[in-house]
């Protein structure tokens, strides 16, 4: 199956024709989720569409899931997935840590993905196995930095508040472990793990359109990315996304240690 980088750079741009001139412009917000906050926007729609529209005209057997318009063609054993803007809370904040997910799958497997940053004019792209970065200073290969300690690994998660109960427990055991954490980062966090900058990723709670663009990204990159028993990260859910085998084996440890039961005094 030949994807061509171009292409993905088109889908890029027609996602920037709708996202950028609505980015700091105090557009309006729908919520999604009746019991708490799921903000969609009038970006996040239109650039799935324009997304759509493309792939529609490129590859018209394919399948499409968007986290926005949901799934057409069901049957094709190719099926482009879409988050439009992975990151809609940074976005209606004004804050550039979001990004447009483009990941292809066959068979369920990701063979595919881009993440574009328009703001920051960044595109990060993986296809036949070669991660690349294209951006101000240059294009260049995606590399993962080799650190193998947790003590020397920068962490990146959503927030700390989506981990409940165990998961809670198993995620501060790891906090601790590492050398610093970061919040709030989307989707960029697995860019900048790509990258050489950040060490881990570890989410809970991910739709299988906020990880199968990034996929590709990671493992080309030298990076290791699963859920959190070690299966394929497609299906979205728990997450530990690591710069080496190494790195992901220690987390996974730490994630699936016992906590140290209360002594009675």
């Amino acid at each position: 199956m030949l994807i061509s980088v171009e292409f993905l750079r088109r889908i890029a741009r027609a996602a920037a024709e709708e996202t950028l001139p609505r980015f700091r412009q105090f557009g309006d917000v729908t919520n999604k989720l009746s019991g708490g906050f799921d903000p969609v926007t009038e970006a996040d729609q239109q650039a799935e569409q324009a997304i759509r529209a493309l792939i529609r005209a490129e590859y018209p057997g394919h399948g499409i899931l968007g986290e926005e318009f949901g799934l057409e063609n069901p049957g094709s054993d190719h099926v482009w997935v879409i988050d439009p803007i992975d990151g809609t809370r940074s976005f209606i904040s004004g804050i550039p840590l979001w990004g447009t997910l483009v990941g292809l799958t066959h068979n369920a497997d990701a063979i595919a993905g881009m993440m574009a940053q328009p703001f920051t004019g960044e595109l990060f792209h993986a296809i036949d196995g070669k991660a690349v970065y294209e951006g101000p200073g240059g294009t260049r290969p995606l590399s993962t930095r080799k650190v193998v300690s947790l003590a020397d690994a920068t962490l990146c998660t959503t927030t700390p508040a989506l981990f409940m109960d165990a998961r809670r427990s198993a995620y501060d055991r790891l906090e601790k472990a590492v050398r610093l954490p970061r919040y709030g980062t989307d989707c960029y966090a697995y860019a900048m793990l790509a990258a050489g900058h950040v060490d881990l990723v570890v989410e809970v709670g991910l739709q299988n359109y906020d990880i199968v663009a990034l996929v590709p990204i990671v493992e080309a990159a030298g990076g290791m990315i699963t859920d959190w028993h070690g299966g394929p990260a497609e299906a979205g859910g728990e997450i530990v996304a690591a710069a080496t085998p190494e790195l992901h084996a220690a987390a996974m440890h730490i994630l699936h240690e016992e906590a140290p039961s209360a002594v009675a005094g």
